[in-house]
């Protein structure tokens, strides 16, 4: 199924949508793609941020006497090779101050999220800003990340959100290629920060994308199925004001 024009309908109808690719990716991720001591919830919030999908590791108890969780290296890919990685030169250190995270109780420990970029996330100046600020907050304290922006760039976000986020980063500029505005990245966040980017188009379909677990370690996400099912579950109303011209 190609990426629809989410640009025609109003914000409304995509948080729709967007709502139930959540599901699809929350419930996709806890039915086996998923290692087993890690479970996947949809519309958390960790670290202050809003994330779609939160992954989560479970503590049980001894598992591993230096106080982290058990390696889930054994049903892990290693890294993909994506058509665009870029990595930063160094340690990334966006702030020069202290950061004081306040967990939950029950100890379980935020390892990847999922993010896909809605109307909202550019509706301002402040909202852009914010989405950035979030972003690599959550990458300096070695949360992996996979953003989908389905929306082209605006005059907030010339090369789209990754292109903010990287030269919040690094300081340098991404240039976001005209033909395929719509960006898929995959954050991988150790002492350095890997970006695994692919870009599509509207009527390209979907190509599944790594979400890391640990460094060199990821799964795939099923993108195109996960959003297939959702768009099917729309009402056909929108659906029909969504689909290409016939021809």
């Amino acid at each position: 199924m190609p990426m629809h024009d989410w640009t025609r309908v109003e914000a409304g109808i995509f948080h729709a949508f967007h709502h139930r690719w959540i599901t699809a990716i929350s419930d996709t991720l806890n039915a086996g793609v998923l290692p087993a001591d890690l479970y996947a919830l949809p519309e958390q919030v960790a670290a202050g941020f809003g994330p779609d999908v939160l992954t989560l590791q479970e503590q049980k108890g001894d598992t591993n006497k230096g106080g982290g969780a058990a390696t889930t290296s054994r049903v892990l890919q290693p890294r993909p090779a994506q058509k665009v990685t870029a990595q930063t030169e160094g340690e990334f250190y966006r702030r020069k101050k202290s950061a004081i995270a306040v967990r939950h109780v029950s100890g379980d420990r935020v390892v990847a999220m999922i993010e896909i970029v809605s109307p909202g996330n550019k509706a301002s100046k402040n909202a852009v800003r914010a989405f950035v600020t979030k972003t690599c907050e959550l990458l300096e304290q070695r949360v992996h990340l996979l953003i989908v922006d389905p929306f082209p760039p605006g005059p907030r976000d010339p090369a789209g959100i990754h292109g903010l986020v990287w030269e919040e980063m690094t300081g340098d500029t991404y240039s976001l290629p005209a033909d395929k505005p719509l960006t898929l990245v995959a954050y991988e966040s150790e002492l350095v920060t890997r970006a695994y980017v692919e870009t599509i188009a509207v009527g390209d379909a979907l190509p599944d994308m790594p979400l890391f677990l640990e460094p060199d370690g990821c799964v795939m996400v099923p993108l195109e199925a996960t959003y297939r099912a959702a768009f099917e579950a729309q009402p056909r109303r929108w659906r029909d004001v969504l689909q290409p011209p016939a021809g």
